[in-house]
């Protein structure tokens, strides 16, 4: 992917996570949302190196991983302020979206558990004989979750086409990785024979290298990588925080993180008059967002039943 096209990217992603939050003062955002401002860059790079059937398993900070991965961002933030018009009928909100069109599988809000789906989800492709990976986000506060761990062991044993991407941005919450994880976070891929690397998840162009690597490694049949990506989120863990105000991190921390933003490394390698233009069509693109966001119903309580099972099947009128 070009340099421009990936500043385009991370400047749709930070641009549509800042319009977001508007939103979820504005109200029509009712869940509020975990924002991903200051990791576009993971995002960016881990799916520039990605194929159109390539799938990913996201998170609960995934909104910059679907924008990424070719969702339509009208129908994503549709989907946040629960519109029929979403990408999962407004069912998903923030926490739980999922998109097939796009490879979305989906995204866990339990934390860690994307780790074994993804390798049920690259098990069956490998079964069908179909050239797929698949890529898994998760923080670090999933890495000693039992279930991340169980599917580290399930895709080296078996060899599986998944790329684990693990986004260190120091907290969980609110808890400091250095209080939270013994060891190395690379050190859990190989301890289970998969090749880890530590790399920087603020340099956009860093991430898609490092990921084009393990993804060719997935598509010869190497097996799955892991990629510890260093990165930060410039907002609260939750937009809740913004009513609360948790002092849990050194403004001169957040300071220092800001001096190395993905948007603005990215943004230096790109002409002046190239970015203007990009940066012009990003904005009319999310005035159109928004706009459509506002503009489409909510759904119709009678249909709160409905779209349970794959069969179409639905509950019996007047049971819960």
């Amino acid at each position: 992917m070009p340099s421009e096209d990936l500043y385009r990217t991370v400047r749709v992603i930070r641009r549509f996570e800042e319009r977001a939050l508007e939103l979820v003062k504005a109200g029509e955002i009712g869940s509020g949302i975990h924002p991903c401002i200051g990791q576009e860059g993971v995002a960016a790079g881990v799916c520039a190196a990605l194929g159109p059937d390539d799938r990913i398993l996201s998170s609960h900070r995934g909104h910059g991983h679907l924008l990424a991965k070719g969702t339509d961002p009208r129908r994503l933030m549709a989907e946040m302020a629960g519109r029929a018009t979403g990408i999962d009928r407004g069912r998903g909100g923030s926490f739980h979206p999922s998109d097939p069109d796009a490879g979305v599988v989906g995204a866990t809000g339990t934390v860690g558990h994307s780790a074994a789906i993804a390798a049920g989800v690259a098990w069956a492709a490998a079964k069908r004989g179909e050239d797929r990976v698949v890529a898994c986000f998760f923080g670090d506060g999933a890495v000693s979750q039992g279930a991340l761990l169980e599917g580290l062991n399930l895709a080296s044993l078996w060899r599986l086409p998944v790329v684990y991407v693990c986004e260190n941005n120091l907290y969980a919450t609110t808890l400091p990785v250095r209080a939270a994880v013994a060891g190395t976070i690379t050190g859990r891929g190989e301890a289970f024979g998969i090749p880890s690397v530590t790399i920087d998840g603020q340099d956009p162009e860093t991430v898609r290298d490092a990921t084009a690597e393990a993804v060719a490694r997935a598509r010869g049949g190497g097996g799955p990588s892991l990629i510890e990506c260093s990165t930060y989120r410039y907002h609260g863990h939750h937009t809740f925080e913004s009513g609360v105000r948790l002092r849990y991190r050194d403004p001169e921390e957040v300071a220092a993180w800001k001096e190395r933003d993905p948007l603005e490394i990215q943004a230096a390698r790109v002409p002046a008059a190239v970015r203007e233009k990009i940066d012009a069509e990003v904005e009319d693109l999310l005035d159109e967002v928004v706009a459509f966001t506002l503009a489409s119903p909510r759904p119709e309580p009678a249909e709160a039943m409905a779209h349970l099972y794959a069969t179409g099947m639905t509950t019996r009128p007047g049971v819960s």
